[in-house]
C-alpha cells in the first residue's frame, strides 16, 4: 500500500510517503508560511521512491484543528490530488497526530489557537494508534480542563505560548514538550490501518476540522481577553 500524507496545521509543515510500512518524509519550519514547499516535496518523495502519484492508493492529511490557512492548504492539496486520481482521502486529527508524534503514552495536547485560546485534547497513545480521552476543544488556557491522568505529558506549542497558565491547571505534569509538532509521518501511521479497514472517503467529502470557526476578534473582545487595542 502506498499512501501520501500532508500536515500543514502548524508552523512546521511536512509531507510523507508510506510504502508498506516504510516512510520517506520532508519537513521544515516556516513561521510565515511554507506553502510553496508542499508540492515540490511531494515530487521529491515520489522520485526518491521511484514511483508516481498514479501508484498511490490513498491520501491522508492533517485536518485540524490548527491554523486556518494551513488547514485549508492541506485539505485543498489533498482533495485536488485525490479527486484527480480518484483515490480515497482520509482526514486525520492534528491533535491525534501530535499525540502520536510526541512519543509519549499519556498526552495532553495543546496547540496555540491565537486570540488567547488553545486547542486542547487528551489522548492515550499506543505504538500506532491513539485513543481519545477528551475531545478537542478551543478555550482560553486559564480555564482549559486538565487531564486527570497521572504522569501525563503536556505537548505542543500551546505550552510555549501559555505555559504558566497551563501548568497551573495541572501542576503534576510528568513533563512538557512545547516543541512537539504534528507530522505527516504521524498522520500516515494513524491513517494506514484506517485505509486498510476501508475507512477512506471520497475527496468531495473532505473538510478541515476547525473546532473554532471565528478567525478574528473585535477590538472590544481583544481587550476583554487581556489583549492590546
Amino acid at each position: 500500500m502506498r499512501l501520501l500524507g500532508i500536515e500543514t496545521a502548524t508552523r512546521r509543515i511536512s509531507v510523507a510517503l508510506w510504502q508498506d510500512g516504510s516512510i520517506l518524509a520532508r519537513e521544515g519550519e516556516f513561521p510565515n508560511g511554507g506553502s510553496g514547499h508542499v508540492l515540490p516535496w511531494i515530487a521529491e518523495l515520489l522520485a526518491e521512491a521511484g514511483t508516481t502519484t498514479a501508484a498511490l492508493d490513498g491520501i491522508a492529511f492533517g485536518a485540524g484543528p490548527g491554523g486556518f490557512t494551513g488547514l485549508r492548504l492541506a485539505c485543498g492539496i489533498a482533495q485536488g490530488l485525490a479527486w484527480g486520481l480518484q483515490r480515497p482521502l482520509l482526514p486525520v486529527s492534528t491533535l491525534e497526530a501530535l499525540a502520536l508524534a510526541s512519543g509519549r503514552d499519556r498526552v495532553w495536547t495543546c496547540l496555540d489557537a491565537r486570540m488567547n485560546e488553545i486547542y486542547s485534547a487528551v489522548y492515550f497513545a499506543g505504538v500506532e494508534s491513539v485513543t481519545e480521552l477528551s475531545a478537542p476543544i478551543c478555550v482560553p488556557p486559564a480555564v482549559a480542563p486538565a487531564p486527570t491522568l497521572e504522569a501525563a505529558w503536556g505537548v505542543g506549542d500551546g505550552f510555549a505560548a501559555h505555559g504558566d497558565l497551563l501548568r497551573a491547571r495541572k501542576s503534576d505534569l510528568a513533563g512538557v514538550d512545547a516543541g512537539a509538532c504534528p507530522t505527516a509521518t504521524a498522520v500516515l501511521r494513524l491513517a494506514a490501518p484506517r485505509f486498510a479497514a476501508g475507512l477512506g472517503e471520497a475527496a468531495v467529502l473532505a473538510q478541515p476540522i476547525y473546532v473554532r470557526d471565528k478567525v478574528a476578534l473585535t477590538t472590544a473582545e481583544r481587550i476583554a481577553r487581556g489583549g492590546a487595542k
